[in-house]
């Protein structure tokens, strides 16, 4: 490599972005093998791309990405070590405090408004939960600033993200005006990931105030979440029969692939004649599921928590058999999808077969007979 202290490594906007959804869903999900979870990760997101490729962004990544000029990927010179990532550890099995964020500052409803507008297209917010999300908001504080205070420098070590509620902002690198944000914007979100050298200088022009967010705040809602969401997982497939079957670290990884959904008293769940496109676990509340019957739905059996269905057309690979929904009150559900279904429940399928005539079996007790019953297999 060329001695000239001038000569940089540009990293590509594009493998920024890439890398960093990797480590928000590694960090999330917590899995065993970086390795492998890294190769199923990227060969899960090759085959989920679209066949027609484009140099085109979107306006919202693209906003995005602008918002993340003043704390980029630092650039790579000759004799300089980068400075490591992730350094703080949290284990969130250790954290007995139950109250989630370490503290709760006040916003007026307008502030917390334009907290939300302000940071609904950064990339590492997209991966967190209405609760999550919530509590990332309860947990800024504010800042205020005057003329001329540095905000962050260029070099120092980044820990914390900003959102600007008002003010005159100017970013430099190496000395050069590079930007100026007025009144609106957020810097610096890699920090509450990374911990890296800041690769930009931030100064006030005016006096103003911003919100807030520092990195282990930030990590300890992320991972508690999840943790807790992994407990609370197992908890309920433990309380499954059929998933017995399943090996502990099976059901572990059954776990962290569902993903919570809620349906509202009287919503329709799933649709009969519908493709399928996952399973579902009953987490809380009750469903009802309905089969047509001479241009009627007649209601053939009623599940509660720790009950699951969905699973039929997946076992058969026909239409949904019937419909389900939402009764008495709003109902909590996992999803388990079609993919993770065939990988994770291979063990269960034998189960799931033997069902089939169960199934079929208290159809002929509602109807009297399969003659008009569309075939289940």
């Amino acid at each position: 490599m060329s001695s000239d202290s001038s000569r940089r490594i540009q990293v590509p906007e594009k493998l920024k972005e890439v890398l960093l959804q990797f480590s928000i869903a590694f960090l999330v999900e917590q899995p065993p093998d970086v390795i492998d979870y890294a190769v199923e990760y990227f060969s899960k997101l090759q085959a989920e791309r679209p066949s027609v490729t484009t140099t085109d962004q979107s306006t919202d990544d693209q906003q995005s990405i602008n918002s993340q000029e003043a704390d980029a990927e630092p650039p790579v010179m000759q004799g300089t070590r980068r400075k490591s990532v992730f350094a703080e550890a949290y284990d969130p099995e250790a954290d007995d405090d139950d109250d989630g964020a370490t503290a709760v500052f006040p916003k007026t409803d307008e502030q917390r408004a334009r907290l939300v507008e302000s940071v609904k297209n950064v990339l590492l917010f997209r991966s967190l939960d209405k609760e999550q999300m919530n509590q990332v908001l309860d947990a800024m504080f504010e800042r205020k600033v005057q003329p001329l205070d540095y905000i962050i420098r260029q070099g120092d070590d980044g820990d914390n993200f900003y959102v600007i509620e008002s003010g005159i902002y100017k970013v430099y690198i190496d000395d050069n005006h590079i930007n100026t944000y007025t009144h609106t914007g957020l810097f610096g979100e890699l920090a509450l990931l990374y911990n890296m050298p800041r690769a930009a200088t931030v100064q006030a022009e005016t006096s103003g105030l911003l919100w807030a967010m520092d990195r282990q705040t930030f990590r300890r809602i992320l991972l508690k979440s999840a943790f807790r969401k992994r407990k609370m997982y197992e908890e309920l497939l433990n309380s499954v029969p059929m998933l017995k079957a399943l090996q502990n670290y099976e059901r572990m990884n059954l776990a962290d692939a569902l993903v919570s959904k809620s349906y509202e008293n009287g919503e329709r769940i799933i649709k009969q004649g519908d493709a399928a496109d996952g399973m579902y676990f009953i987490e809380e509340g009750t469903v009802s599921v309905r089969m047509d019957q001479d241009d009627a739905e007649v209601e053939i059996s009623q599940l509660g928590k720790g009950q699951y269905f969905g699973e039929l057309a997946l076992v058969t690979h026909r239409p949904r058999a019937a419909s389900v929904y939402a009764t008495g009150g709003v109902v909590k559900l996992a999803f388990l999808d079609v993919k993770a279904f065939e990988r994770l429940l291979g063990p269960c399928m034998d189960i799931m077969k033997r069902n089939i005539d169960d199934y079929e079996s208290q159809l002929v007790k509602i109807f009297g007979s399969k003659n008009n019953i569309t075939d289940t297999r």
